[in-house]
């Protein structure tokens, strides 16, 4: 029979040996610090600062007027350069878009031709490309389009859109970034650092040591799951109260009871995981090659990076008996749109099942391997 004595005093063993790991507590710390700042403030599709040099070759009022529209934080004051130098810069690298303004221009548009302005962008900058070029387009049709009324167009459409942003209305990426990185680190650390923790007292012997002591492989699984998973869990509620919501001013909705209730539920299971990862490997770079086959996949197909409406059937399916794709529904429920127990639950059901099922079948692993 299990005895609940010994499964904490097998925890504390794995707390006191986590803090003699300085390696594994900086990713700790990273994980839950810099690591959901700077995904927070870095996400690829925001176009911030972004270098622009101008040919103006019109010298016209006009061209003037299009040049003063680009400014930060969009873009950098624009680079006033001539067309000698426009490939130049463009190979080593310093502008990344260059918009050509042909001679005359403004007398050509003003006499009812359709001169063309040549936009070139270094497509290798891809993240700035795509959302830039269409940027650029906007100001450009924006600026001709006033000088050309000579005043805002004050006509009405026959339809009127009123848009309204539902639970992020500034439209702020950050807002999204900073808790999507939390729910990929919880999954990542619990991971590792249960299946570290397993693989370091086989490497170090200490496995057979615990297997002559009165203690069964349920409670040193068990000791292993709840200290690994009460580490995680704390990092996640500090990163969430502190940086999240203190520095970084993001407004969660919903109840972070019920999301850290969620935390536990999936940290069990993912836990229960790494466990299994672990006595699928004889050593560690054998686990850390196990974690890119695993990890990756549990993380961008669960839905938190890319809608899993865009996903083909197939993956979708198979993704359902994923921990992951549950948890992140209900994070994205509870904190961005303040979901409550009655609309979550179903996601709740989902890993209690999944999980015991791992924690089972990782269970009979662990058994098998010690033999």
């Amino acid at each position: 029979m299990m005895r609940v004595a010994n499964v904490i005093q097998l925890g504390i063993k794995e707390l006191r040996g986590l803090t003699r790991d300085p390696v594994l507590l900086i990713l700790i710390v990273y994980a839950f610090s810099m690591s959901v700042y700077s995904a927070a403030t870095a996400i690829p599709e925001t176009l911030n600062k972004a270098p622009i040099a101008i040919i103006d070759e019109d010298r016209s009022p006009l061209s003037d007027r299009i040049a003063g529209a680009f400014y930060p934080p969009l873009f950098l004051t624009p680079s006033l350069i001539t067309r000698a130098e426009m490939d130049q810069r463009m190979d080593a690298g310093l502008d990344t878009f260059a918009l050509n303004i042909p001679p005359n221009f403004q007398r050509d548009l003003l006499a009812g031709r359709q001169p063309v302005i040549q936009l070139n962008v270094d497509a290798t900058r891809m993240s700035q490309a795509f959302t830039g070029s269409g940027y650029v387009q906007s100001i450009v049709n924006g600026e001709v389009n006033e000088f050309v009324a000579r005043h805002r167009s004050g006509d009405s459409l026959p339809v009127d859109l009123a848009m309204r942003a539902r639970f992020n209305p500034e439209l702020n990426k950050q807002w999204f970034g900073a808790v999507v990185q939390i729910i990929n680190n919880v999954t990542m650390l619990a991971v590792i650092l249960t299946g570290t923790a397993l693989i370091r007292e086989r490497e170090h012997g200490t496995i057979e040591h615990l297997l002559v002591m009165p203690v069964t492989p349920l409670e040193i699984m068990l000791g292993k799951v709840w200290s690994m998973g009460c580490v995680v869990f704390v990092a996640t509620a500090l990163s969430l109260i502190v940086l999240v919501q203190g520095i970084m001013q993001v407004p969660l909705q919903g109840s972070l009871g019920l999301f850290l209730f969620g935390v536990a539920l999936h940290l069990f299971a993912v836990t229960s995981l790494g466990i299994f990862l672990a006595t699928m490997s004889g050593s560690m770079p054998q686990f850390g090659l196990l974690l890119m086959m695993t990890l990756l996949p549990l993380n961008i197909l669960s839905g938190g990076t890319t809608p899993r409406e865009s996903m083909p059937e197939f993956v979708q399916t198979v993704m359902m008996a994923a921990p992951t794709t549950h948890f992140v529904a209900l994070a994205q429920g509870v904190l961005f749109r303040g979901a409550d127990l009655t609309l979550v639950w179903q996601q709740l059901a989902a890993l209690a099942v999944i999980g015991t099922a791992l924690f089972m079948f990782s269970l009979g692993r662990f058994r098998r391997s010690l033999k």
